[in-house]
């Protein structure tokens, strides 16, 4: 097998956060990410195609937010929420009010105290709809999510999940930094503004699928993962050009070898949507999966030139021993975390009774400190890290592609079903959430 090649994940890093940029759902960044995928994977020797699927894309001209304290407006930075509304230009005022999202669901008297009000939110995921909907349901003027995974200065980019956003609408909300909201605390703010021009229309997003056959049909199908999507105002050199860079050095390597079992290689549209890409090729390819499907090894941001490596997801135990030694075999330690984690586009796969992992790369115990942020550029990548995990994983796939047997059983573990299901309901809307959210309201 050739070996992975740096300067080779390097070309395309660079190809990605340099001459194409940020890659935003449904918007021609990440179709030229699709496109460069497309003709990359056919060179290595795949059959390619492309699944198309409707999504909402954020198109934001313009977003403005103001705080009042000191007895004086004071400008601040934000990035709209995708999925949310814009105010047509207009600026929406009204009192701030401090919100503490893990204890104050809680208060019975949640709709007095947040209706017409512009809601400062401490945390920037709402993981209940039932909280969601309570939060909607109080009919604030406005929400400003504080990320509390880094207590950073910069706003970062995020979404409301497509299926909270049918269910239960959607009020204009901007992500802001967590230092400048420690500051309105301190400083006695009473009220916000914002303006946003533009807001959410309807678009279309791809999977990029590429196929090594194998000689036996029957054999199955082992699956390898990434999305090439990227947050606004992010050229998401590590989220998630690595994994983008990687798959197409994989197909490089694997495509020569001789294989049983077909190798299938996706590059996902919308995962910074919550995986819409993946749930929706989970929801079309069900009964393949169920027949066919052995395994995804799903990539996301494993690239940090300083951190760990970190495997989350749902499996066997063998196939954690399994890993773990292919990983040593290349000089790279793996830590395994255990429990059913639904934001990463291994999940849907799991959803749909497949065992799937996600390789991530932490660097503080938040994850990454430069997560969803302009200045996740190439300077945050370590391309010969990457080409260590890539080569353990790259050795691991040929092998069993080739195994008589795998050496694992191609299950779900049975005390995650229950997680697993609910998660899939109440995130993900279940089998039957229909392709494309409606636009916010």
């Amino acid at each position: 097998m050739s070996p992975i090649a740096p300067d080779r994940l390097h070309r395309h890093l660079q190809h990605l956060t340099e001459t194409i940029g940020v890659r935003l759902t449904g918007q021609p960044g990440e179709a030229a990410a699709a496109e460069y995928l497309g003709k990359e994977f056919a060179a290595a020797g795949a059959l390619v195609k492309m699944e198309a699927f409707p999504v909402q894309t954020r198109e934001v001209k313009e977003e403005q937010l103001q705080v009042y304290y000191d007895g004086a407006w004071h400008d601040a930075g934000c990035a709209v929420f995708v999925n949310t509304p814009g105010t047509d230009g207009a600026w929406v005022e009204a009192p701030l009010v401090f919100f503490a999202a893990p204890t104050d669901y809680q208060d019975r008297e949640l709709a007095a105290k947040l209706r017409g009000r512009i809601v400062l939110h401490l945390g920037c995921h709402i993981e209940s709809r039932a909280n969601y909907q309570s939060l909607m349901s109080a009919a604030p003027a406005g929400v400003l999510m504080v990320d509390v995974r880094y207590p950073g200065s910069t706003p970062l980019a995020d979404a409301i999940f497509p299926a909270y956003v049918r269910a239960c609408g959607a009020v204009p909300t901007l992500n802001v930094a967590y230092l400048d909201a420690w500051r309105w605390r301190e400083r006695g703010a009473t009220r916000a503004r914002l303006r946003v021009v533009g807001g959410m229309r309807p678009g279309q997003s791809a999977n990029v699928v590429a196929d090594l056959p194998g000689t036996d049909p029957q054999a199955g199908i082992l699956y390898l993962g990434g999305h090439h999507d990227t947050q606004a105002n992010s050229v998401g050199a590590d989220d998630n050009g690595s994994a983008t860079a990687g798959l197409l050095e994989l197909a490089r390597v694997l495509a020569p070898l001789p294989r049983r079992r077909t190798i299938r290689l996706i590059s996902f549209g919308a995962e910074e949507q919550l995986s819409v890409g993946s749930s929706h090729y989970v929801r079309r390819h069900r009964e393949e999966l169920a027949r066919h499907g052995r395994c995804l090894f799903n990539f996301d941001s494993f690239g940090s030139l300083l951190g760990w490596n970190t495997l989350w997801g749902s499996g066997p135990r063998e196939l954690d021993a399994l890993l773990t030694g292919y990983f040593q075999k290349h000089g790279q330690q793996v830590r395994r975390e255990h429990g059913v984690l639904p934001y990463a586009d291994h999940f849907p796969f799991v959803a749909a009774g497949v065992p799937a992992l996600t390789l991530m790369r932490f660097n503080c115990t938040a994850g990454r400190f430069f997560h969803h942020r302009p200045d996740d550029d190439l300077s945050r990548v370590d391309p010969v890290l990457m080409a260590a995990s890539l080569s353990a994983v790259a050795e691991f796939t040929a092998e069993m592609a080739n195994a008589p047997e795998l050496p694992f059983a191609a299950k779900v573990p049975a005390e995650e079903h229950a997680a697993i299901a609910a998660h899939w309901d109440d995130l993900f809307g279940g089998w039957n959430f229909p392709d494309g959210p409606t636009p916010a309201r």
